[in-house]
């Protein structure tokens, strides 16, 4: 396939006229390295170079990208966006990926589990348990937050050293079944450190990061919508009902679509962002996604009817998956925490 081809996967915020409601003309070729049976290292290569993303990718690239592997399978957008992630992390530190790696990036902190980076002779080390580190058994190689007197440090860590050892976890979540995400040990295990301390908390892509996990969240309520939809109109007698209900899909996607353009134009554009205006957005776009999402995914769902829910296995199993990897988003506290941000933030620093 030619490199239009693939570039044609995209699209789903950058041409406002595409309905949502069609797949893009080469879904097939990606439904298909989406929904493979390889090894998750393997899938997660093969749509990363089908769908060309490095780590200098557009923030603009990345989101549609992401967009439209989370309508086919949210799993694998979950497995696709750390990897994105570290890559972009990476090119920002002046790091180069190894030849076939797949990464994770590990930097949820936990009161239980405790890692810290210190010298250990010549080389660097990291020492203790981090909590939350998703698929770590299946890929080669991660970004871990640890942390040490003088602040936090983001380390580059081969998950395959014998000093490295995934702890077995029960992982009975029915949503995001493949991304068992338990505790990792490292004992004195070697890393390279990338940056100062709390460089990477500290970084304006930070906050397009922030996004990028949210652009996932929207591509797995468009694959809920776009499923309903074509039930719906399959009928033999659609409901005004059901037709009132795509009515107000449309509204929904349209503006978290026109919100996803503005934050592009911001991430990708000239403009300088300092770390706390690049947050500020961040925290406004995650939740207005997140309300969006959700009302998406009900809409959905009374559109499918209880039919989808229980014998459509495609249908349920994103569903369920939305509902978990949503839960990332904080609720009431980020949007306590956007309210701090725009209370402190300087009058002269505004968007």
């Amino acid at each position: 396939m030619n490199t239009q081809h693939r570039l044609d996967v995209t699209g789903m915020i950058s041409m406002p006229l595409a309905s949502w409601r069609n797949e893009p003309s080469c879904q097939d070729d990606l439904r298909k390295l989406v929904t493979s049976t390889a090894q998750t290292a393997n899938k997660v290569l093969a749509i990363g170079r089908f769908l060309e993303l490095t780590g200098t990718s557009s923030r603009m690239r990345q989101w549609e990208s992401l967009i439209e592997v989370a309508a086919i399978d949210v799993a694998v957008a979950r497995m696709l966006e750390p990897h994105v992630d570290a890559l972009g992390i990476l090119a920002e530190a002046g790091h180069d990926a190894p030849d076939g790696s797949t990464w994770g990036v590990y930097a949820a902190e936990s009161p239980a589990h405790v890692l810290t980076v210190c010298t250990d002779g010549e080389q660097t080390v990291i020492d203790g348990e981090k909590a939350w580190c998703s698929l770590a058994a299946e890929l080669t190689h991660a970004i871990v937050i640890a942390g040490s007197d003088g602040g936090s440090y983001a380390c580059t860590v081969d998950l395959r050293d014998p000093r490295v050892q995934v702890q077995p976890t029960a992982w009975p979540s029915v949503g995001l079944q493949e991304i068992p995400s338990g505790s990792v040990a490292f004992t004195k295990a070697p890393v390279a450190v990338l940056g100062s301390p709390n460089w990477y908390l500290e970084r304006t892509a930070f906050a397009w990061g922030g996004i990028r996990v949210a652009a996932c969240w929207f591509g797995a309520a468009v694959g809920l919508a776009r499923n309903a939809v074509r039930r719906h109109s399959k009928r033999s007698n659609p409901s005004s009902v059901g037709q009132m209900l795509i009515g107000q899909l449309e509204a929904e996607i349209f503006s978290i679509r026109s919100v996803l353009a503005q934050a592009a134009a911001a991430a990708d554009g000239c403009d300088e962002y300092s770390r706390a205006r690049a947050w500020t957005l961040a925290l406004t776009v995650r939740n207005i996604i997140c309300s969006g999402v959700r009302r998406i995914q009900h809409l959905s769902r009374e559109i499918a009817g209880p039919a989808a829910l229980t014998g459509d296995a495609r249908f349920a199993k994103a569903d369920a998956d939305l509902t978990v990897y949503i839960s990332q988003h904080h609720g009431p506290r980020d949007e306590a925490a956007l309210g701090t941000e725009l209370r402190t933030r300087d009058d002269h620093d505004g968007f």
